[in-house]
């Protein structure tokens, strides 16, 4: 993809959701050249693309919109991973690769981990309310998550700064054109990351503890010998991965459930005087800007799907973000309405494409009022900063991310895999 070309993307996936409503009331589906797929944008359409993973394969979900310098492809030689993960993979073995992943982030394992949520949420507050103010994004949205999913996986947390970072610069060097030494530095940080990850898939195959990175070696990897490099490289790939959608999804919902809060200001207030309408502010913020837009699948055979013929190969773009905003499913619903009673949306995915963290990320937004009652919800209005990256004339950025969750330090808005 030249400069060009990703500057259309990147302009299309600042708000598609007037793309997505063209598509919805177009007959059959829409292709959008931008994403090179064809767009699934209706409730009923992205729910019958979910029910048939025989026909529409994951494989091919995580594609890049950049492909990065020989140097620093030479760079990330020296790290591990690059086998294929639960998201991109289809049939027994998704099943395989998803099996510890649903076991670790089980309701009592998330249920045991919320009340560490809530107290470092609570002190995260604390201390830019003890400095007059923050920066959302970096002070709060991005370093909650990584704290919490770190302490899942069993990171110490002296290693989670250097891991989320090599998680956004990830991100960086595979969704944004940049200069080839600003490349090989995203790379080395992706590298070091994975050693990072490496040592401890090898410290918690001599030393088993309660932690998910455990509970994904005794599954995917039996015994009690030595690692194989090729285990150690797939290992770190789950890790990876894991790490990825936990975090930069859950930093989107916080980051978008405030901008929209803050937009419609009666809602805020309303949330301050009723905090027990919490879970339904987080429902709908999730519904109404999703922080997963959706991903991309492949048909395995000839499919119609929504009337439109598609042969072997085509790609779709399966949008839970349109679908989300589907009125034939959501009356009103390009409204944010933190009144409406919850129903179920598409934001994380459904069945065996379910995101298995969704319950983590939306407890994340829930622990403050959790830990602390009434408190934390009032004093955020005084104590965020700006949020980043908000025009000024209002127009709302969006997010479109594709197999994970994908955010950005100062941005609401991720690239398309």
């Amino acid at each position: 993809m030249d400069r060009e070309q990703h500057d259309e993307l990147d302009e299309w996936q600042r708000d598609p959701h007037p793309r997505y409503a063209r598509a919805r009331q177009t007959e059959g589906l829409t292709r959008v050249a931008e994403l090179d797929a064809w767009l699934v944008a209706r409730d009923a359409d992205v729910r019958e693309v979910l029910r048939r993973p025989e026909d529409f394969s994951s494989a091919g979900a995580l594609r890049p919109d950049v492909l990065p310098s020989p140097a620093a492809l030479a760079v990330l030689g020296r790290g591990f991973g690059g086998r294929p993960v639960v998201v991109s993979s289809d049939g027994r073995r998704h099943q395989e690769l998803r099996a510890p992943i649903v076991r670790g982030l089980s309701p009592a394992r998330v249920a045991a981990v919320l009340p560490y949520a809530a107290e470092r949420a609570a002190a995260l507050v604390d201390g830019f309310a003890r400095d007059g103010g923050a920066e959302l994004m970096s002070a709060y949205a991005e370093r909650l998550p990584g704290e919490v999913i770190g302490r899942l996986v069993g990171l110490d947390p002296a290693d989670v700064p250097a891991v989320v970072h090599g998680g956004h610069s990830a991100e960086q060097l595979l969704f944004r054109p940049l200069p080839e030494d600003e490349q090989i530095a995203a790379a080395e940080d992706i590298v070091a990351m994975q050693h990072l990850l490496d040592a401890l898939v090898r410290d918690r195959r001599a030393r088993p503890g309660q932690d998910l990175t455990s509970d994904m070696l005794s599954h995917l990897a039996p015994g009690q010998g030595d690692l194989t490099l090729n285990q150690r490289h797939e290992q770190v790939a789950h890790l990876q991965n894991l790490l990825l959608a936990g975090h930069l999804t859950t930093t989107a919902l916080i980051g978008t459930t405030v901008l929209h809060l803050l937009r419609h200001r009666d809602q805020w207030r309303l949330l301050c005087a009723e905090p027990e309408r919490i879970p339904a502010a987080v429902e709908e913020a999730a519904r109404y800007d999703s922080p997963l837009q959706g991903f991309r699948r492949v048909t395995t055979r000839p499919v119609t799907l929504a009337g439109t013929e598609l042969p072997a190969g085509e790609a779709v773009f399966v949008a839970f973000g349109g679908a989300n905003r589907d009125g034939a499913r959501h009356p009103c619903p390009d409204a944010f309405d933190i009144t409406r009673a919850p129903v179920r949306h598409l934001a994380f995915g459904l069945g065996v494409h379910g995101c298995p963290g969704a319950q983590l990320a939306r407890g994340q937004l829930r622990a403050p009022v959790d830990r602390r009652s009434r408190t934390t919800v009032r004093e955020q209005p005084q104590v965020v900063g700006p949020l980043p990256g908000i025009p000024a004339d209002g127009r709302p950025l969006r997010r479109i991310a594709e197999g994970r969750g994908r955010g950005r330090a100062h941005r609401l808005k991720p690239r398309a895999i």
